[in-house]
């Protein structure tokens, strides 16, 4: 089996900004796993809030090359077990390698990846479309740019009501809102009441991550639910969030991939917690592999590629929120 590291930056449409940066490029790494004539596909962007860097991953991956080699024909979960144990400290890396080889997996076997799972696509839910902060009438601006059903509003400013409030007023879109961070949890008690008047869904990652006496008290107190990103990163972290979140966003480069996300969302759901996946602003390859794992969520942030002024690959639609997948097997993806 062949690995193909291909390095991309990726450009946005719009400055993106959230509570502690702001970007106008992404860069990506593209994963590709060659055997059989057959390839499979997969993603990591950098990120330095987890310490993520395209070097990195790119000096790691080569050095697993001849172990990659001689892995053809495993299954998913056994290639996954093999690969955390060399790349335990570079989960972006190992997401990256883990989607390329559930692609190619179900390329081989002939079906699509929610096929292979035996997953029923009949209930998915919409995606919602992310606006960055910014001056409150670019926001509005960017939402008559794509008029979508659901948005995902970035907060953690010194004006996050007025922010909704005045978004509110141009649109009856399904408002979520996302504070990376950026609030306490009295400040996430209060605003709750005010947003929640507001037509928000939810609040996402509203205090610091290891805050957990604050995640507890809000848990407790808050109107509106809570939702864990920063705070629930890997598989272990699903139990810790129990009774302080009332449910998760599984990021795949967090946790190291499709193979351990499943795992944790099914973990989620028998805790009773609500699920959701969200993505990393990849390119149409890292959407297209979240697409596959649509019938185990509540809730998908999966607008990373809407985001892009230029994408680097086709596989799945999307369209008002809805997703359309591709007509290939495995995640359904090809790079442009």
């Amino acid at each position: 089996m062949q690995l193909i590291l291909r390095p991309y930056v990726l450009k946005l449409k719009h400055t993106f900004t959230i509570s502690r940066e702001s970007r106008d490029e992404q860069p990506s790494l593209i994963v590709e796993l060659k055997d059989d004539g057959k390839s499979g596909f997969g993603e990591a962007t950098s990120n330095p809030y987890y310490n993520a860097s395209i070097k990195e991953m790119t000096n790691d991956l080569k050095q697993l090359e001849p172990i990659i080699a001689d892995s053809s024909g495993m299954a998913p979960e056994e290639f996954w077990e093999k690969m955390k144990s060399q790349l335990s400290h570079n989960m972006f890396a190992l997401c990256a390698l883990d989607l390329a080889y559930n692609d190619l997996y179900a390329r081989k076997e002939g079906k699509k990846l929610y096929e292979l799972w035996d997953y029923d696509i009949s209930n998915n839910p919409l995606t919602d479309y992310t606006i960055g902060i910014d001056t409150i009438e670019k926001m509005v601006s960017k939402m008559k740019e794509l008029p979508w059903p659901i948005y995902k509003i970035k907060l953690g400013s010194d004006r996050d009501i007025e922010i909704i409030t005045e978004l509110r007023k141009h649109t009856d879109a399904v408002f979520r809102v996302d504070a990376n961070c950026g609030w306490t949890a009295d400040e996430t008690i209060a605003n709750a009441k005010a947003l929640k008047e507001l037509g928000v869904e939810f609040i996402e990652q509203p205090l610091p991550a290891d805050d957990w006496e604050g995640h507890k008290k809000v848990f407790e107190h808050s109107v509106l639910p809570i939702i864990a990103d920063e705070s629930c990163q890997v598989e272990a972290d699903v139990e810790k969030c129990y009774q302080h979140f009332h449910g998760v966003n599984v990021k795949l480069t967090k946790c190291g991939g499709l193979t351990p996300a499943r795992r944790m969302l099914v973990k989620a759901k028998q805790l009773g917690m609500k699920t959701m996946v969200g993505c990393m602003t990849e390119s149409t390859v890292g959407i297209s592999a979240i697409a596959h794992l649509l019938p185990l969520l509540d809730y998908v942030d999966m607008d990373g590629a809407l985001l892009l002024a230029n994408d680097i690959a086709t596989g799945v639609r999307i369209e008002n929120g809805e997703i359309f997948y591709s007509d290939l097997n495995g995640t359904g993806v090809t790079l442009t």
